[in-house]
């Protein structure tokens, strides 16, 4: 098992695209250069392009030979000379064969920043989405309580080719709130604060300068299909911009209609920060 973090800006998402850079080909070849045997990844949850991640994770198996020889720490080191800074093995151990990066998992959660002032912030350009228009905080916290519990999030979600357009597409959400990380009152005074975490064995702050608000939108779910983030955020965003009321989140949400909902926020203001397996790692490491 490995846990990464990667800046998403230079790939073209997680999954392996022929001809296309991405999270999964760069870490494959690099494992492959390491172990001298073909991998297969599986991860916890397939990022779109430009998304960024704290903590993925993923699996592998390997031969009982390749398995005896390798050294996770060796090949922890190995693969950050070929790879950092865009991509980091924060982590790699050995696992029980029972363990699956997605199967395993039981909730997953996200981040979404948002700088909300007069004019962009060039430090945060690529790991936040700039919005001019003011918005109200107590109207996007308001919102974003109607996605609380298990739902039917095709509003939210792109359907997987091949899939019937009236079959539910349900997902259960157990925290989505804002709050105000810090910033300036849109003179340019003062500092932002940034949180990195949660993420186990990170629990350090970040200072960033901010002009204006830096507003963060975490969500925690059991699992999120395409882009059900970027368009809950898009559509709760609009709702802070006056352009839709609170109310509208819900019955949004209940019509089950992808129309309906905003276009998703730009892919780099979003962030997979944590992975949670419960009991599926006790004992395995």
């Amino acid at each position: 098992m490995l846990r990464l973090a990667y800046d998403g800006s230079g790939f073209r998402g997680f999954a392996a695209q022929d001809g296309q850079p991405t999270v999964a080909g760069a870490l494959a070849e690099a494992l492959e250069r390491s172990l001298r045997t073909g991998i297969a990844l599986t991860c916890a949850g397939r990022t779109d392009a430009g998304v960024h991640a704290l903590d993925q994770v993923v699996h592998f198996d390997l031969p009982e030979a390749v398995s005896r020889r390798c050294d996770p720490q060796a090949l922890l080191r190995s693969c950050n000379r070929q790879l950092a800074p865009a991509i980091v093995v924060r982590e790699a151990a050995p696992v029980a064969p029972s363990f699956d990066a997605r199967r395993s998992a039981v909730a997953r959660r996200y981040r979404y920043l948002v700088v909300n002032g007069p004019v962009p912030d060039p430090l945060l350009a690529g790991m936040a989405w700039h919005v001019a228009d003011p918005l109200d905080l107590r109207a996007l916290s308001t919102a974003s309580d109607a996605v609380l519990g298990e739902h039917d999030f095709r509003a939210f979600c792109r359907r997987v080719p091949g899939t019937e357009a009236g079959t539910p597409i349900l997902r259960r959400v157990m925290d989505a709130r804002w709050t105000e990380a810090g910033g300036t009152d849109g003179a340019g005074q003062g500092r932002g604060r940034v949180p990195t975490g949660p993420v186990t064995g990170m629990g350090a702050t970040a200072i960033l300068p901010v002009v204006g608000r830096l507003l963060a939108f975490e969500i925690e779910g059991n699992a999120f299909c395409h882009q059900m983030v970027r368009s809950m955020v898009g559509t709760l965003v609009d709702i802070g911009r006056g352009r839709k009321r609170p109310s509208d989140m819900l019955w949004i949400l209940r019509s089950a209609e992808r129309r309906s909902a905003s276009s998703p926020a730009p892919p780099y203001g979003l962030t997979l920060l944590e992975v949670h397996y419960g009991d599926a790692l006790t004992g395995t490491l």
